[in-house]
Parts: structure tokens; sequence; C-alpha cells
């Protein structure tokens, strides 16, 4: 079955910086799944994906404006450390430089810590991987169609059903 709107994909990936050092994969865990043509990946690597098949290994090269941006200088922001993902967790355990996830209106958003206060945390709200040249290399590991649920919630569920957080 080919990669086209409303299949769920599940591939392995490896991302790592062009010509640089690895700094993702996902070969040491579950696949990672998405329900193509709904906006859940970049979209540079949804056209990539299209009409590929379970099997087919390809390498998607991202420029900084196909991937997360360039960075932008004084991305300064401090926000309440409530509005941390999992912030009940971390609220002893956050220091600078750690990667941290935000609550946005528009789902978690990455970022970097770099000062810790009692109530509130400064974060640099560039991505982690704005500004950089990336290269993913990919591998299909399978291609089905969307369950009826999925399409409605515009994105596919793992294994073991619906887990929103």
């Amino acid at each position: 079955m080919q990669i086209g709107a409303d299949k769920v994909v599940s591939f392995h990936y490896r991302l790592s910086e062009t010509n640089g050092e690895l700094l993702e994969s996902s070969h040491d865990a579950e696949p990672t799944l998405y329900l193509h043509g709904h906006n859940n990946l970049l979209a540079a690597m949804e056209q990539a994906m299209e009409g590929k098949q379970a099997g087919d290994k390809f390498t998607v090269e991202l420029s900084p404006e196909q991937g997360y941006g360039q960075r932008k200088e004084g991305a300064v922001q401090r926000i309440p450390i409530k509005h941390l993902l999992d912030y009940a967790k971390l609220k002893n355990k956050l220091k600078p430089g750690m990667k941290v996830a935000v609550n946005t209106e528009h789902g978690p958003w990455e970022a970097v810590v770099l000062k810790v206060g009692k109530f509130n945390v400064d974060i640099d709200s560039n991505h982690p991987l704005a500004g950089k040249q990336l290269t993913f290399e990919i591998e299909i590991v399978d291609v089905r169609e969307a369950t009826e649920e999925e399409l409605a919630h515009g994105h596919a569920h793992g294994v073991g059903g619906h887990h929103h957080h």
C-alpha cells in the first residue's frame, strides 16, 4: 500500500545535523506513527513520504526553513512553571540547558531552559533544532488505512488505542 491521504504510516528514523552528529533515533523504541495529509509532520517530510511503501528506505534533507525555522535572537520568554508539560514531576529538577515542552494553544512546544526561578522559568523559545540543516534517514515500517476515529481526530492512534496527553 502506498502512502497517501488518510493513510496511517509507521516509520523509523535517524535524525542528524547534516554532516554532523546523530541527534535522535527511533530505532530503539516503537516506530513513529502519523496520519498522512493532516499536518502532523513537517510539510517537506510529508512530501518525501508521499507514494512510498513499507520497506522503503530513503533520506530527506531539510533546510532550516523546511524544518524548524531560523533561530531568532532574543527569543527569551519568562513563563510560569505550571505551563510546562509534566511540571509537577519537573519542578524540583529544572536546570539550565534542559529541554522542556511548554503547553500552548497549538499543542506542546519544545524549548530550552535558561534560568529557573521559584515560580517562573526563563526559556529560549527557539525550537532546539532551529537554524540547523537536518538529515532524516527514514525507513517505512507499515502503511494502513486510517480508522474512522483517527480521521475524526486528525491524528494516528498508537498501539493499544487512544492516547491524549
